[in-house]
């Protein structure tokens, strides 16, 4: 049934028409609800769909959005799930420009679904504002932009999901909170599979005042709970604000391959931090970070298995470049690991500590099977170290260029009882 001004619509969404198409643009004051099994798409061009001072698209069941752009209030949610359904089927979108969250939050009776995307770029939206915030790590994250958070926590709560071509933002005009968040109800319940994730640009900024400790955002976030088989990162992908992590993993990730740099602009915003735990990460171009204590790649729980980096350049105080303090398989940088800055402050799981910016750091309980760096390992602040192992160990040690510091640094330091294959090392200083 094509429809063309609100009356018709409305009409149509009350009947039992599956097939809604638009052939003209419609403004809305109140939300609006599909039946399980409508689909509502836009019949041609620029088809346009806004709501004024209200939320948007109520999905219940079996239920697809293509072919528009849907626009609502930044704060509000353009697409969510509004159903007792206890399996939603299969929730499609195809093909949307939005303003606004997109947002799957299953709770209650909801116990099934599976969500497929295939192009969605979210223009702009501000998800700081929902109290659901998983919490661990001794800090709450803010929700994205795109959501899909599976807050069932009963036996056999799962969504699937199959994600394409998500683009969020734009460059200097991030979404407010997380850019794309995908969580389950905690690590053991409420789960949440996505089989494969592919990205354009990816912009964020989660607008946290300044030393605030317990409070966290990522561009993409993998929180507890998930499990993502397969993610392409093929865009940029940039966070601006304080405790801004760009790429956050606190679930699982089998392989991750990111084309384009990661780039953080705030204080305390990490390129990469992982909690979890990661098959195999590729990273093809380079993560910057240029606010105090911004660190490149940090591993504090969990494990990654391989990781390549092509290089790392950090330029605030405390912005160390690598930094473990559990056990990991094997990881290569391609070229460089720059730090520019000395000491500074920075959040370390929910707690602001002081810390040089040294180039790579290997901490109590912190190992790496394998170390292999293309480039060299250059320090250019005061009273920072280019290699560091304090406690930890570095079973096998690849450096093909040199280990360059500034002044009143250290090239090497081995402390503490940690230990490093260190054979030779002396020919690698500059």
């Amino acid at each position: 049934m094509k429809v063309k001004n609100y009356l018709e619509l409305t009409e149509a969404l009350d009947s039992d028409e599956e097939l809604i198409e638009l052939s003209n643009s419609i403004s809305s004051t109140s939300s609006i609800k599909l039946k399980p099994g409508q689909k509502l798409v836009g019949a041609g061009p620029n088809i346009f769909l806004s709501f004024i001072g209200t939320d948007g698209l109520g999905l219940t069941k079996d239920n697809e959005i293509a072919n528009m752009a849907i626009q609502t209030a930044a704060n509000r949610r353009a697409v969510y799930i509004n159903s007792n359904e206890e399996d939603l089927g299969n929730l499609v979108l195809k093909n949307l420009t939005v303003s606004g969250m997109v947002q799957f939050l299953t709770r209650g009776k909801n116990k099934k679904t599976k969500i497929y995307v295939d192009g969605l770029d979210i223009v702009s939206a501000d998800a700081r504002f929902y109290p659901e915030r998983p919490m661990k790590y001794g800090v709450n994250v803010y929700q994205g932009a795109f959501t899909i958070y599976n807050f069932n926590p009963e036996e056999g709560s799962l969504i699937e999901a199959d994600l394409k071509d998500i683009s969020i933002g734009r460059e200097n005009a991030p979404v407010l909170g997380s850019g794309l968040f995908i969580s389950g109800f905690n690590d053991e319940s409420g789960k949440v599979i996505v089989n494969n994730l592919s990205t354009g640009d990816v912009y964020s900024n989660g607008m946290i005042p300044s030393g605030q400790p317990n409070l966290i955002t990522g561009a993409i976030f993998i929180v507890y709970g998930a499990l993502a088989k397969n993610i392409v990162s093929k865009g940029y992908i940039k966070t601006y604000g304080t405790n801004d992590m760009v790429l956050d993993v606190w679930g699982q990730v089998d392989n991750w391959t990111v084309e384009k740099e990661v780039v953080s602009f705030g204080p305390s915003a990490i390129g990469f931090v992982n909690f979890g735990y990661v098959k195999n990460f590729k990273a093809s171009a380079y993560i910057k970070t240029f606010g105090l204590g911004a660190r490149g790649f940090n591993q504090y729980d969990g494990t990654i298995e391989k990781a390549q980096f092509k290089g790392i350049k950090t330029l605030g105080d405390g912005s160390i470049g690598m930094q473990f303090s559990k056990a990991v398989g094997s990881i290569t940088i391609d070229e460089d690991v720059i730090t520019e800055g000395s000491m500074g402050q920075t959040l370390v799981k929910g707690v602001i500590k002081t810390l040089k910016a040294d180039a790579i750091s290997v901490l109590e309980n912190g190992s790496i099977d394998k170390l292999e760096i293309g480039g060299d390992l250059i320090t250019k602040g005061d009273d920072v170290v280019g290699l560091h192992v304090d406690q930890g160990q570095i079973k096998d040690l690849v450096l093909k260029g040199q280990i360059q510091a500034g002044d009143n640094s250290k090239e090497v330091v081995v402390e503490n009882g940690g230990s490093a294959d260190l054979k030779d090392i002396e020919r690698y200083i500059n």
